[in-house]
């Protein structure tokens, strides 16, 4: 079949990688891709945001199935657009795709089907928020109601940062995404994330994986979307895995089916592993990124099949088998990042990178006067393998030091939590 894959960044290079190795593709489309992409897919001029083109291209292409990589799109209904017009889409609904788009709307079902979560307050005005900032204290977690490309989100240490925090949001920081907003108890652990594929009715497991938000070693600075990840997660092991399957995903999807939005697709839950155990810290309904880059290389069944099977209610006749290796992936981005940064820079040696063993993903990349460039924040995704954790973050680290691009870093750490355990330094 022909299939469609949307979006332009790393998490659809890896995705676009692994459906062009299936026996039922035929042709792949990707738009917007990046200059990885086109490697391996025909890209498409098409506004993934317009969900009438997306239709009208699905029907001129006979495209058989359409796969969503970013949020955005899912939140504005494209799944509902394509299902009407009859064409498979793997993704949830609009309604479904709340679990992402509101984070009001996934604390209330948490509160409802009993999911463990943190302690929570929704407010629509500052004057409230400030006042129930002031009986809690802090530290606390502020976050946008909506999507804000991954910075609505403010762990606040000192009750003046909560503050803060709360007048950024209702002043239109986060546009309006902020017009709403949800004060979270602060919860101590260490954060994990669990991946299952759903079709409505079945969950299934789809990885773990433990990824880098903060943009220096040792997870200091500000928060990006993911400077690395690896997968799986070491901390998660089975007894929790099937918890967290049990307390949190199950009852979610049986929520989501009494509410007459069954969900199908992605559910990526978030973790925070506490002393009482695992709690939810959000849902995103799509693949992670990084983690995707992480997940895709380990995955043995056919991609494909699995995303059919999660469109068409299925998932009980397929399963999902993956290779035993670690897969660790480093982010190269863009020097400044996540603040100002130049545009345009050239990057080389990708070819040394692949020769040593890496595998590499694109994310904010083109090809200018013939010459790879950095078009983006995060630009490379640089993925090593290995017996262990240790072993992987050698052989990213091998690979990234192959590539030529002056104007670009990367954290030097990745998955150091998980290496300092294997050598029993933790």
């Amino acid at each position: 079949m022909n299939i469609l894959l949307l979006g332009s960044g790393g998490r659809e290079h890896a995705l676009a990688w692994k459906l062009k190795q299936s026996s039922h593709c035929s042709t792949l489309w990707c738009a917007p891709g990046n200059a990885g992409i086109a490697h391996v897919a025909k890209i498409a001029s098409i506004d993934i945001n317009d969900n009438d083109a997306i239709v009208e291209f699905a029907r001129q292409n006979a495209i058989g199935l359409v796969v969503v990589g970013p949020e955005q799109p899912l939140v504005n209904g494209v799944v509902d657009a394509l299902e009407e017009a009859g064409i498979d889409a793997f993704g949830p609904s609009a309604a479904a795709a709340q679990l992402e788009g509101s984070k009001g709307f996934t604390k209330d079902l948490c509160a409802e089907f009993d999911i463990p979560t943190a302690a929570y307050q929704r407010f629509n005005n500052a004057p409230k928020a400030k006042s129930y900032i002031r009986q809690q204290g802090a530290p606390i977690v502020i976050k946008a109601d909506g999507l804000a490309a991954g910075k609505g989100v403010i762990v606040a240490m000192t009750e003046a940062e909560a503050m803060d925090a709360v007048d950024a949001c209702f002043e239109g920081e986060f546009g309006s995404a902020g017009a709403e907003v949800v004060i979270e108890e602060f919860l101590v652990g260490e954060e994990a994330s669990l991946f299952a594929i759903c079709d409505g009715q079945t969950a299934m497991l789809m990885g773990t994986a433990q990824d880098h938000k903060r943009v220096g070693d040792r997870d200091t600075g500000p928060n990006t979307g993911g400077m690395g990840a690896y997968s799986p997660a070491p901390i998660l092991d089975q007894e929790l895995i099937d918890e967290v399957m049990t307390d949190i995903i199950v009852p979610t999807l049986a929520g989501m089916h009494s509410r007459g939005m069954p969900f199908r697709g992605i559910l990526y839950a978030g973790l925070m592993l506490t002393a009482d155990g695992p709690q939810l810290i959000e849902y995103n309904v799509r693949f992670g990124d990084p983690e995707c880059q992480v997940l895709m290389p380990r995955l043995k069944t056919d991609l494909v099949e699995l995303l059919m099977a999660s469109a068409s209610g299925s998932l009980l006749e397929v399963e999902a088998e993956w290779k035993d290796e670690v897969a660790l992936t480093v982010v190269m981005a863009s020097e400044g990042y996540p603040g100002h940064y130049e545009k345009y820079t050239r990057i080389e040696g990708l070819d040394h990178a692949e020769a040593a063993g890496g595998l590499v993903f694109h994310a904010g990349t083109a090809m200018q006067d013939g010459h790879l460039v950095a078009t983006g924040g995060r630009v490379l995704n640089v993925v090593g393998f290995g017996k262990s954790v240790t072993e992987a973050q050698e052989a990213a680290y091998t690979a990234v030091d192959q590539i030529d691009w002056k104007e670009g870093f990367c954290r030097r750490d990745i998955g150091w939590r998980a290496v300092a355990r294997e050598s029993g330094r933790d």
